[in-house]
C-alpha cells in the first residue's frame, strides 16, 4: 500500500507502534480501494517518499517521460514531485498542516497527475495528518481580575482558552491551577465539543488577611509526548460591588449576509445589574482574547450594547464566528458578566466561476477523429451550495464538446470532423455559470490550432488551354505557362508539374516540348512547321509534396499558325515546273483574246498565304500579251501583226498574298508561225495514238469528268441543304458524324465556310479528325482553249515541288473539300479534295481530282 506514515510517526512502545501501523495500514486500504490516496504526518524532509505512483496508476517506468507525466496542486505551491527514473513521489516542500488546513479535523490535499500521449488525468489524494509541534498558548500569559472580598463562594469567573494549532489528540485536553486555598479550576462545555476554564471560589475572600492572589494556569494536549501552555492569574480583593452585570441571554444567534452594508446591525446584547448608581452603569466590550481578524469586521457599542458591521465579511474565509461579550459596571471594584454571540454568516453569491486549465491545448490534425482530446480543463467557484454549483457551456461552436470527467473536471473534445483551409485556427468559447440567483458567469478563450493534413488535389486555373503558336519559332522559346494551385499548406501545397507520356506523328510529345517542374512553363525543343503539323495535345500533371502525393491534370491544345514561309510553285507549264524554259507556239493569224498557255502554280502554304496572283514581269513586247491576274491564262491584247518578232518572250511574276510576299518567275518562249491553226500544248501526249484509241480515251475520260462532276454537286446539294437547316442567318456550318450515316470514317468532321472576302469567292467544306495531315490533288483542263486537255496528278509529299507536277495544302489539318469560285465572265475555279475510289485506265491512276472548268 502507498503509506509511509508508520515510518515517519514518533512511536512511545513496541505494541503502540504496532497497534498504530496497523490502524494505518487498513485504513488507507479502505481508501486507495476507491482511488489512489496517500497519507502522510507533516513536515516531512524534503525528498521523502510519499509513494510509488507509477506502480499504483498502472504505469511503465518507460512511459513517465514518453507521456510527460507531471504533477499539479490545487494548493498553489508544488509540493510534490514525481522522480520519473524510479516513479515515486517526493516531497518539494515543507508541508505546514496548520497553514494547509487550519483547524480543520480533516486535512486532504488534491492532486492532478497527467499525462499526455494520450492525454489523461488521475486524481490523487493526500492525507496531511498532524504531529503535536505546536503547544498551547494563552492570548495572554498575565490575567489581571478584581474580585470583591463580599464575593459569595462559588462565583465562577471565566477565564481565557488556550490555543492550540495542532488538531485532535494534539490539541488541548486539559487544565491544571496551581495549589491554593481559595479557588479551584473547573471545565465549561460549549458548543462544537468546546471546554474553557472556569475559576470557581472556594473559600471567602478576606482583603485583610490576604489582598492579592498569584495563581499559574496550565494547558496540556493530548499529544505524544505532551505539550503544555501556561499563563498567570493576578486576582486583587476588592472592597463592596458585590453584584456582577447578567445578560439577558448567555447565548445570542445572529445571521447576517456576507454583503452587508457597514453599518448593518449584526445584535444587541443587554445586561442589568442589581447594584444602584455607580455600580449598576454598564459598559460593553469584545472579550480580551477576541481574534483581530472578527475585530476587523465587528464593532460593538460599549452603552447600547449593538454590534454592527465595519468590515467586508466572506462567508468562504468563515461560516460562523463566535465572540465572546463583557459587561462590566462602574463599581469598585468592577464587577463582570459575559455572554457569547454565534453570528452565522450567510453565503452570496458574489464569487464568479472560474475555468482552469489542466493542461495547455495541442495542436490536432485536421483529419482527427471524433472524441479527440483536445484540452483538460476544470470549473471552480469560492461559493458554496447552488451558488457553488458550476455548469460550463460552449458558444457557437458544433465541432468540439465537453466531456464530464469528475469533480467539475472536463476534457474538451473534438465532435466533427474539423477542415483546415477553413479554419486555420479556432478560438473555443467556453463560458461558467453558477447556479446562484443571480447566476455570475465568465468567459474563457481556448485557442486550438489545426495542422494541415494532405486532403486537397491541385486545381489547375483552367480545364483546358488552347495555345496558338506560330510556325518557324525559336526552339527553346517558352509556349505557355500553366498554373495550379493547392488549398493545403506547407509541402503538401508544394506543387510540381510534369508532362504525361502521349503520341504526336508516332513520336513521344517529349520530343517537341519541356515543362519547368517548378513553375508550370512549357518550353519548345524545336522549330514546328505548320505544314506539317498543324495541332497536338499535351497533358500536363500538378503533384503536389504531401504523403501521399495528389495530382490533377489538364490539357493544353497547340495550334501552329501558318507563316508565309513557301514561295509558289508552277506545275504548269510541266516544263517550267522543272526549270526548263517553256517554248509554246501560236499562228501569225490569232485575234485579240487569244489563248497561248496558261500558267499554273500552287503555294504549299494555307489561307491569304496560298492565294497566287500572275502577272508579266518582262516582255518581248508588252502590247502584245497579257497575263489574267487570278487565272494565270496569257493571250493576246491585239491581233498578231507582220511586223512582231516571229520569237517572244515572257517573263511572268507570280506571287503569293502573305506577309512577307513569297513570289515566283517563269519564262515562257513563244514562237509565231504562219500557216499554223492548231495550238500545241504542253500537255499533249508524246506517244501518238490512233484516231480511234485516242477517240476511245477521250470517251472514257468525258465520263469519269462527268461522275465526278455529278458526285461533287451532290455532296455540295446536301452540304447546302443541312448547313441552311441548322443555321440559317449563319455564313458556317458544321456537320456532324451523326448527320451523315453514309459517311464512312466516323473520327472525320466535315465543316462547310463560306467566304466572300478578298478578289476570290470560294467555299470551304472542312473535315476529317485533327491529327491527319492533308494532301492536295489536281486535275487542271484548260476551259478557254479549243481543245479539252487533261492532266491527271498523283498525290506526294509537299515537301519538293520539282519532283512532281502537284501537291496542293489545306488550310486546315483535315481532309478538305475546297469550292473556289471567280465571277470573271465565264472562268471558274472550283478546287474539290474528294476521296475516291482508285480508277485505273492504262498506267494513269487517279485518286484525286482538281479540275479547273
Amino acid at each position: 500500500m502507498p503509506s509511509n506514515g508508520s515510518e515517519m510517526t514518533k512511536r512511545t512502545g513496541y505494541w503502540r507502534r504496532r497497534v498504530l501501523w496497523w490502524h494505518h495500514f487498513f485504513l488507507l486500504w479502505s481508501t486507495v480501494d476507491a482511488q489512489t490516496r496517500y497519507s502522510i504526518p507533516e513536515e516531512l524532509k524534503q525528498g521523502s517518499v510519499v509513494g510509488n505512483v507509477a506502480k499504483d496508476l498502472g504505469l511503465g517506468l518507460s512511459e513517465l517521460f514518453d507521456r510527460k507525466l507531471r504533477v499539479e496542486s490545487d494548493a498553489g505551491e508544488q509540493y510534490f514531485s514525481v522522480d520519473v527514473g524510479k516513479g515515486e513521489l517526493l516531497v518539494n516542500d515543507r508541508i505546514d498542516r496548520e497553514a494547509l488546513c487550519g483547524q480543520s479535523s480533516s486535512c486532504v490535499l488534491p492532486l492532478q497527475v497527467i499525462t499526455e500521449n494520450p492525454l489523461q488525468l488521475h486524481r490523487i489524494e493526500i492525507e496531511i495528518r498532524d504531529i503535536n509541534d505546536n503547544s498551547p498558548t494563552f492570548k495572554t500569559e498575565r490575567r489581571q481580575l478584581k474580585i470583591a472580598e463580599s464575593t459569595a463562594t462559588g462565583t465562577k469567573i471565566l477565564l481565557d482558552a488556550a490555543q492550540d494549532l495542532d488538531v485532535g489528540m494534539n490539541s488541548v485536553k486539559s487544565y491544571t491551577l496551581s495549589k491554593n486555598e481559595c479557588f479551584s479550576l473547573k471545565m465549561k462545555e460549549l458548543s462544537g465539543d468546546r471546554r474553557v476554564p472556569e475559576l470557581v471560589l472556594e473559600k471567602p475572600l478576606d482583603r485583610e488577611k490576604q489582598s492579592v492572589h498569584r495563581l499559574l494556569l496550565t494547558a496540556q494536549d493530548g499529544g505524544s509526548p505532551v505539550r503544555t501552555g501556561t499563563a498567570s492569574v493576578l486576582i486583587t480583593v476588592l472592597d463592596n460591588n458585590d453584584n456582577i452585570p447578567v445578560f439577558k441571554n448567555p447565548i445570542y444567534n445572529a445571521t447576517v449576509y456576507e454583503n452587508s452594508a457597514v453599518g448593518a446591525v449584526v445584535a444587541k446584547v443587554e445586561a442589568t445589574d442589581a447594584d444602584e448608581g455607580v455600580n449598576g452603569e454598564i459598559k460593553y466590550s469584545f472579550a480580551e482574547d477576541t481574534a483581530l481578524s472578527l475585530l476587523s469586521v465587528f464593532q460593538l457599542d460599549p452603552v447600547s450594547g449593538e454590534m454592527s458591521v465595519i468590515g467586508p465579511l466572506d462567508f468562504e474565509s468563515g461560516s460562523m464566528h463566535e465572540i465572546v461579550i463583557t459587561a462590566k459596571d462602574k463599581g469598585v471594584p468592577e464587577m463582570e458578566g459575559h455572554c457569547r454571540v454565534q453570528v452565522h454568516v450567510v453565503d452570496v453569491n458574489d464569487n464568479a466561476p472560474e475555468i482552469v486549465l489542466t493542461s495547455n491545448p495541442n495542436p490536432i490534425p485536421e483529419d482527427a477523429p471524433k472524441g479527440t482530446v483536445v484540452a483538460l480543463l476544470k470549473a471552480k467557484d469560492l461559493d458554496s451550495g447552488d451558488n457553488g454549483k458550476v455548469t460550463l457551456q460552449l458558444s457557437n461552436s458544433q465541432l468540439f464538446t465537453l466531456k464530464p470527467s469528475f469533480s467539475n473536471n472536463y476534457a474538451l473534445v473534438t465532435n466533427g470532423l474539423l477542415d483546415r483551409e477553413r479554419f486555420l485556427e479556432y478560438n473555443i468559447e467556453i463560458t461558467a455559470t453558477d447556479s446562484g440567483s443571480p447566476p455570475l458567469s465568465s468567459k474563457k478563450t481556448i485557442p486550438v490550432t489545426v495542422t494541415d493534413v494532405n486532403d486537397n488535389p491541385p486545381v489547375f486555373s483552367q480545364s483546358s488551354y488552347n495555345v496558338y503558336l506560330k510556325e518557324n519559332g525559336v526552339p527553346g522559346s517558352i509556349l505557355y505557362s500553366v498554373s495550379a494551385s493547392d488549398l493545403d499548406s506547407g509541402e503538401n501545397a508544394k506543387i510540381s508539374y510534369s508532362i504525361l507520356d502521349s503520341k504526336v506523328q508516332e513520336v513521344s510529345v517529349s520530343s517537341y516540348v519541356y515543362i519547368n517542374s517548378d513553375n508550370g512553363s512549357i518550353y519548345s525543343m524545336h522549330s514546328f512547321d505548320y505544314e506539317k503539323l498543324k495541332v497536338f495535345q499535351i497533358q500536363v500533371q500538378a503533384k503536389d509534396q504531401g504523403s501521399p502525393s495528389l495530382s490533377s491534370n489538364t490539357t493544353v491544345h497547340v495550334f501552329i499558325l501558318d507563316q508565309n514561309d513557301n514561295a509558289p510553285s508552277v506545275i504548269y507549264p510541266s516544263s517550267a515546273a522543272l526549270g526548263s524554259l517553256s517554248h509554246q507556239r501560236m499562228p501569225r493569224s490569232a485575234k485579240a483574246g487569244h489563248l497561248v498557255t496558261k500558267v499554273t502554280a500552287v503555294d504549299a502554304d494555307s489561307g491569304h498565304n496560298a492565294w497566287i496572283s500572275y502577272k508579266v514581269a518582262e516582255a518581248t513586247d508588252a502590247s502584245l500579251f497579257t497575263v489574267n491576274q487570278y487565272t494565270g491564262e496569257v493571250r493576246t491584247k491585239r491581233s498578231v501583226s507582220e511586223h512582231d518578232d516571229s520569237s517572244q518572250r515572257l517573263l511572268i511574276e507570280i506571287r503569293d498574298d502573305g506577309e512577307p510576299v513569297q513570289s515566283a518567275t517563269v519564262t515562257v518562249s513563244i514562237l509565231l508561225e504562219d500557216g499554223l491553226h492548231e495550238p500545241i500544248l504542253d500537255l499533249r501526249h508524246k506517244v501518238s495514238e490512233p484516231s480511234k484509241k485516242s477517240d476511245r480515251l477521250a470517251l472514257y475520260l468525258i465520263l469519269s469528268l462527268a461522275s465526278v462532276s455529278v458526285l461533287s454537286l451532290v455532296t455540295f446539294l446536301i452540304l447546302a441543304v443541312k448547313c441552311m437547316r441548322s443555321s440559317r442567318s449563319s455564313g458556317a456550318c458544321c456537320m456532324r458524324r451523326s448527320d451523315c450515316d453514309d459517311y464512312k470514317n466516323p473520327n472525320r468532321n466535315l465543316q462547310l465556310q463560306l467566304n466572300t472576302d478578298g478578289p476570290i469567292k470560294y467555299v470551304e467544306v472542312l473535315g476529317g479528325d485533327m491529327m491527319s495531315q492533308s494532301q492536295s490533288f489536281r486535275s487542271c483542263m484548260s476551259p478557254m482553249s479549243e481543245y479539252s486537255d487533261f492532266t491527271l496528278i498523283k498525290p506526294s509529299s509537299t515537301t519538293d515541288f520539282k519532283e512532281v507536277i502537284s501537291v496542293l495544302d489545306a488550310s486546315l489539318p483535315d481532309s478538305t473539300w475546297t469550292f473556289e469560285s471567280q465571277q470573271v465572265s465565264r472562268q471558274c475555279n472550283i478546287h474539290s479534295k474528294i476521296e475516291a475510289q482508285d480508277i485505273c485506265y492504262g498506267l494513269v491512276q487517279i485518286h484525286t481530282f482538281k479540275m479547273c472548268l
